[in-house]
């Protein structure tokens, strides 16, 4: 699926105005139409929280592997998701789906191509395309989509070998909804809030002086005051200017050094911060332990967290599944294989292991209770 990048320029402008003017972003939601994918780009380069939430909900997904129907199937199907190109640098189905599922959350969309030889016909590659330069529409009837290249509208050759996936869509948005969706305005607060933070240290950390110097009252040495004080600042620029050594500034009259600023504090941030951080976190479902945030819970309400976080993942797995398939599938009839896998996806975390044993422990002393209750009634 090759694609113009002849407006990859503007677009590029476009994000780094997002970039070095957060406080636009309402403004630049307004002016994109679509995915809004160069706004969610920019939350995620502003925003790291963002960007380490979505990294880590990928590597929680996890690994999986395949069984085929046929056993003489098994083994080609192995290597080639193993050993597949994928892009320009990327290797694997792992590499592929890491990016796809980025994709996924990150702009609510994915689209991925089967690559196959013009001649040969079989599988050489995988390729995740880039959604801003494409043009997804629903087709007549609202079954299927129809894609093209937005910059020169013209249709996809083999959309067969296209897959594309919408992460929560709605009979308004059958594309999919952004997990960032709703999130420009409360990162725009977060991100002044980190302006003025640093801004205040700039002015309160980097001290500043003001050193004022009073002329006695008599005539004769007020008449010199104006060069006094000149070399009263030539003298302290000099003693400020040297970070090399310490030294000392002695001065004869009335001389006054007052810290600039001394008589005010840095404003406490933590209340508003955290704040904006909730509302964030509780719209990427993560829990704040795995990110580093060390709020206050319990054992109970993190296991919770953990639960809720399973079928969110769950979830994920159940968009990436039939777009594993459809390229296994693909892989094994361009080789003449027979068709027909089934993915098994690795468990989550040891936390699922663990549950899973207790589990069979628990069935296997019902069976036990419940076979000596019957001998005991023969």
């Amino acid at each position: 699926m090759k694609t113009n990048k002849d407006d990859k320029g503007k677009k590029s402008n476009a994000l780094s105005y997002a970039i070095t003017r957060p406080k636009d972003f309402s403004s630049l939601s307004k002016s994109i139409s679509g995915t809004e994918c160069i706004l969610y780009d920019a939350l995620k380069e502003n925003v790291p929280i963002i960007n380490a939430a979505i990294h880590k909900i990928i590597r929680l997904i996890g690994g999986f592997r395949v069984e085929c129907d046929n056993k003489y199937s098994q083994k080609p199907l192995e290597d080639f998701l193993k050993t597949v190109p994928v892009g320009s640098a990327g290797v694997g189905i792992a590499s592929f789906l890491s990016q796809y599922a980025d994709s996924l959350l990150t702009y609510g969309t994915a689209v991925g191509e089967i690559v196959v030889g013009d001649r040969t016909k079989v599988v050489k590659g995988l390729y995740n395309a880039d959604i801003k330069e494409l043009k997804i529409t629903e087709k007549k009837g609202g079954m299927g989509v129809d894609i093209a290249i937005r910059s020169s509208n013209t249709p996809v050759k083999k959309p067969e070998l296209i897959s594309v996936s919408a992460l929560n869509p709605t009979p308004k948005n059958p594309m999919g909804n952004s997990l960032l969706s709703g999130l420009d305005f409360v990162s725009e607060i977060l991100l002044k809030i980190y302006d003025c933070i640093g801004t205040n240290f700039e002015r309160l950390g980097n001290l500043r002086f003001a050193v004022t110097y009073n002329p006695p009252d008599n005539l004769l040495d007020g008449g010199f005051a104006g060069d006094r004080a000149a070399e009263i600042a030539r003298e302290w620029s000099a003693a400020m200017s040297d970070s090399s050594s310490v030294k000392d500034f002695v001065a004869v009259g009335d001389v006054k050094i007052k810290v600039i600023g001394s008589d005010n504090q840095m404003i406490d941030t933590n209340i508003p911060v955290r704040q904006m951080l909730e509302q964030i976190i509780a719209k990427l479902g993560i829990p704040p332990f795995l990110l580093g945030l060390t709020w206050s819970t319990t054992e109970r309400m993190s296991s919770e967290q953990v639960d809720i976080l399973t079928s969110e993942l769950w979830y994920y797995r159940s968009i990436l599944e039939p777009v594993i398939m459809k390229i296994c599938n693909e892989f094994l009839l361009r080789e003449g294989l027979q068709k027909g896998v089934t993915v098994v996806w690795d468990n989550i975390s040891l936390k699922d292991e663990v549950e899973l044993a207790k589990a069979r422990l628990f069935n296997a002393q019902a069976k036990a209770l419940e076979s000596n209750t019957k001998g005991e009634e023969n």
